[in-house]
């Protein structure tokens, strides 16, 4: 079996490209889809749709077609890994542990100790906390061996 797995969360680091190089690595029978992970391409998203706006409508059309993308890949995942970073509040990253909660697909948790606490809910849903690139490859090994 290939395993799918949606890579969700803190785009300002380069976390998807330690898992994704660690499971290559060990010969892992996995892919990858993401969000989009360019911040301006994602913000503008929405900007084909008329009127031009700024502010909540940019945002809001932005949102609606970056969600397409969004809730497909996490519909078709086998498993999910969430990223929450310390610098930035990932609300989005929530967002896509609640649906994926709501699906029923399972999903590992990244982020430091240091932010346990606020995501005690997120975490609680998870099947697995870890707090490294190295942590996800390792749980990816064993949930992918036969």
């Amino acid at each position: 079996m290939n395993w799918t797995i949606y890579l969700s969360g803190e785009i300002h680091t380069d976390w998807r490209e330690q898992v994704e190089q660690g499971a290559r690595d060990a010969g892992l029978p996995v892919s990858f889809t993401s969000a989009v992970t360019d911040h301006a391409a994602s913000d503008a998203a929405g900007d084909m749709l008329a009127p031009a706006s700024e502010g909540f409508w940019r945002d809001h059309k932005s949102s609606k077609v970056n969600g397409i993308r969004t809730r497909n890949l996490i519909q078709q995942c086998d498993i999910a890994v969430v990223r929450f970073g310390d610098k930035y509040k990932q609300w989005n990253a929530a967002f896509d542990a609640g649906y994926l909660a709501a699906l029923g697909k399972p999903y590992i948790t990244l982020h430091d100790e240091a932010i346990v606490h606020p995501l005690k809910e997120v975490d609680a849903a998870a099947m697995a906390w870890a707090q490294s690139p190295t942590e996800v490859v390792d749980i990816l090994k064993y949930v992918t061996s036969s």
